[in-house]
């Protein structure tokens, strides 16, 4: 599986982005597909996921500002970001975990000025 994330720049707070995950295979048999982060000197850390049948959980810091959707159409899933805080900042990188199996994309950078 692999995968390839898009949508990374720079905005300043308050402001919006949309990343996406485009996915080599059919995201249908994927039991979940998430977004985590990662700031400089601190851990990953999981955003969102979301489930082969659409539930979703969140992060405390991102609940009503963040929304995780996936579109098995296009083998893709998105992280729409609203109201950002200079705190998202971070490199996000899009997670499949299939089976016993977890894949893993090259990330896109998320940088919010204040």
């Amino acid at each position: 599986v692999q995968l390839q994330a898009s949508g990374g720049g720079l905005v300043q707070a308050g402001g919006s982005l949309r990343l996406s995950c485009e996915v080599s295979e059919s995201i249908r048999a994927i039991n979940y597909m998430a977004w985590y982060r990662q700031a400089p000197g601190s851990q990953n850390e999981l955003v969102a996921r979301i489930n082969i049948i659409g539930s979703t959980e969140y992060a405390d810091s991102v609940k009503d500002r963040f929304t995780i959707s996936r579109d098995n159409a296009k083998n893709t899933v998105y992280l729409q970001m609203n109201s950002l805080k200079p705190e998202d900042s971070g490199v996000y990188y899009c997670n499949a975990h299939r089976s016993l199996a977890d894949f893993w994309g090259p990330g896109t950078q998320v940088t919010v000025s204040s």
